[in-house]
C-alpha cells in the first residue's frame, strides 16, 4: 500500500470513532489508537498470504472492511425483519472496530514480526511470524484485555460480540453459539452480524490479494432468485399443460 492510502485509511478509521462512539469512551479510544498509531498503521491482518491482508497496512484495511460490512449487514438484517432493539449501533461499531485488536500484541511487543526464515517465506507464504517474546493469548482475549487495561469500558453485548466474532470456526465459541436451549442462546443478533461482516471481509480480501480476481470491478446486477423462480414456474407450466389427466387439466385451465 502507498503512503497516501495508509494515511487515508487511518484517518477514515478514526472517523468511525468520532462519528459513532460517545463520550467518555470516544476520548479514551482515540488516546489508545493514537498511542498505537505507528504499529497499527503498518500492521498486517494476518501472518500468511493464504489467509488475508498479510501486508503492511492490512490490519487497518481489514477493520475498515469489517466496519463497512457490519453497516451493510445490519441493514440486511433490518430489511429481513430482525429485532435490532437488543443492542445499539454504537455497540456494533465498537465491536467491529476492536474485534481483532488482540492481533496487535501487548503494550510493548507486537504479536507478529517479519519472517526471517527465507524458506518459510518463499514456500509457505509466511511474510510474518509469531513473536515469542510475548505470552500466548487468543485474539479475542487479548483484545478485551487491551481495552480494559487502557481504561476503555465495554458493554456485555460488546464483550460477547468480540469474544465470538470468529463464529463456530473457533471451538471456544461453542458454549455461546452451539447451544440448543433458548436461555443460553445470544439474546440479540449482534454476534451474528459481526461474524458475517468479518467473514465476508476476510473472504473478499483473500480473493483480492491471493486469488487476484480484480476486486472492485463492476458486477452486473441480477436478481438470481427471481430468475430461478420464473424459470421454474415456466417449466412447471409447460409440463402441466401437456398433462393427459382431465381433472388436472381442468384445474390448470381454471387457474
Amino acid at each position: 500500500m502507498e503512503a497516501k492510502e495508509l494515511k487515508n485509511n487511518w484517518e477514515e478509521l478514526l472517523s468511525y470513532i468520532t462519528k459513532y462512539i460517545s463520550e467518555p469512551r470516544q476520548k479514551s479510544l482515540l488516546e489508545f489508537y493514537n498511542k498505537f498509531e505507528d504499529r497499527m498503521i503498518m500492521y498486517p491482518a494476518s501472518h500468511k498470504k493464504e489467509y488475508h491482508n498479510a501486508f503492511p497496512g492490512g490490519y487497518v484495511d481489514h477493520v475498515l472492511n469489517v466496519l463497512k460490512g457490519a453497516e451493510k449487514t445490519y441493514d440486511i438484517w433490518a430489511e429481513m425483519g430482525a429485532n435490532l432493539e437488543g443492542f445499539t449501533v454504537e455497540e456494533l461499531i465498537f465491536s467491529a472496530l476492536n474485534h481483532d485488536l488482540g492481533k496487535l500484541g501487548d503494550e510493548n511487543e507486537p504479536s507478529m514480526i517479519p519472517q526471517d526464515d527465507q524458506w518459510r517465506k518463499k514456500n509457505l507464504g509466511e511474510d510474518y511470524k509469531f513473536n515469542k517474546e510475548i505470552p500466548f493469548a487468543s485474539v479475542p482475549d487479548r483484545s478485551l484485555f487491551l481495552l480494559q487495561s487502557n481504561g476503555i469500558i465495554y458493554s456485555f453485548n460488546e464483550m460477547i460480540a468480540i469474544q465470538t466474532h470468529d463464529g463456530l470456526y473457533d471451538e471456544g465459541n461453542f458454549k455461546y453459539l452451539k447451544t440448543y436451549l433458548p436461555e443460553t442462546k445470544p439474546r440479540n443478533c449482534l454476534p451474528y452480524i459481526l461474524h458475517q461482516a468479518d467473514m465476508m471481509a476476510a473472504r473478499i480480501e483473500f480473493e483480492r490479494h491471493f486469488l487476484n480476481k480484480g476486486f472492485g470491478k463492476p458486477i452486473e446486477k441480477k436478481s438470481y432468485i427471481n430468475n430461478v423462480s420464473k424459470t421454474t414456474q415456466s417449466d412447471h407450466n409447460k409440463a402441466l399443460s401437456k398433462s393427459k389427466n382431465p381433472k388436472l387439466q381442468n384445474l390448470i385451465n381454471n387457474l
